[in-house]
């Protein structure tokens, strides 16, 4: 598996599809990147040279923030939110959906499975 940026892409797939794999790349920015860097989006990932995997790699660090950096970043705007008490960081601090969406009979996967309260036979 050729490995980007830490992350192993899968190598049976396209280029411009394994890119995706990378946490913060995804369809369009993967497009843009491969026309960019002059790879042909339609080849093999196990076809990538190594120069080549180099030259994707300095590209993708170089103008976009993507994995940890990424993940840090957004765990930090969370945090904030939380931290300054607005409405979205009281949703984010009680795991209830964020953007307005119904409670009442959806939500579970934000939500977590239903809790069930036992009913004792006498």
């Amino acid at each position: 598996m050729p490995r980007i940026l830490g992350v192993d892409i899968p190598k049976d797939k396209k280029i411009k599809i394994s890119l995706r794999y990378i946490y913060g790349i995804g369809p369009k920015i993967a497009d843009d990147i491969l026309k960019n860097v002059g790879i042909n989006p339609e080849q093999k990932a196990k076809d990538l040279k190594g120069e080549e995997a180099s030259k994707l790699a300095k590209y993708i660090q170089s103008s976009y923030k993507v994995e940890g950096e990424l993940r840090r970043q957004v765990s930090q705007d969370v945090r904030r939110l939380i931290e300054i008490k607005t409405y979205r960081g009281l949703r984010h601090k009680k795991g209830l959906p964020v953007r307005g969406q119904r409670t009442r009979c959806n939500a579970r996967t934000k939500k977590g499975p239903k809790s069930r309260v036992g009913g004792k036979k006498r």
